[in-house]
């Protein structure tokens, strides 16, 4: 993924799809330091980062994350989850963002030069057209590592560069603390005693 010095940065963040990706990758996001590595590759306008929420549940595994994304440079878009039955008489839930998500694109563009769109969904491809019309490059970062694929073929097509998120993980991974050091009773460097 190529940057110029001055480049306007937006990041366009499908929680989900994110997620999702990284988990089939194994791994977890470590999110400042997502932050931190597209800061240092030009002018981060703005991230956004995209999820819906379960507002009826009394714990919500994502709130933490929303919080803390909230609190350190992230905005966040969300919505609440609709529930219905199916024509099977099964409870479904649904919480999609791509329109949100579209029209922020939309709206940003023009005080673009980069988009960078984490999501490999493939009805995001007209979107990408759209802003690519206007003048703006768009990276799309999502995976063909996994399987099936993650990323939709026409998607990975349209936009300027693909970025392979395996790729990504050395640069934005959590770091993985392993159980024994966590569990360890002997403090390192003191093998003399």
């Amino acid at each position: 993924m190529h940057f110029h010095p001055n480049e306007r940065i937006g990041l366009f963040i499908d929680g989900s799809n994110l997620y999702a990706a990284a988990r089939a990758l194994g791994f977890d996001i470590d999110y400042k330091r997502l932050l931190e590595f597209f800061t240092s590759k030009g002018r981060l306008i703005r991230s956004f980062y995209y999820t819906a929420l379960i507002e009826d549940q009394e714990y919500s595994p994502i709130r933490p994350l929303v919080d803390w994304l909230d609190y350190n440079g992230y905005t966040m878009v969300t919505k609440p989850t609709k529930e219905f039955t199916d024509a099977m008489g099964r409870r479904k839930i649904k919480g999609n963002m791509d329109i949100e998500l579209a029209i922020d694109v939309m709206e940003m563009a023009q005080y673009l030069d980069h988009v960078v769109l984490f999501s490999g969904d493939g009805d995001f491809r007209r979107l990408v057209e759209a802003v690519q019309r206007k003048g703006v490059r768009v990276s799309v970062v999502s995976t063909v590592r996994s399987q099936p694929p993650m990323v939709a073929d026409e998607l990975r097509r349209q936009a300027d560069t693909f970025v392979e998120l395996l790729e990504l993980e050395p640069l934005i991974a959590r770091a993985q603390v392993h159980r024994e050091d966590r569990y360890s009773q002997t403090p390192r460097g003191n093998d003399d005693q």
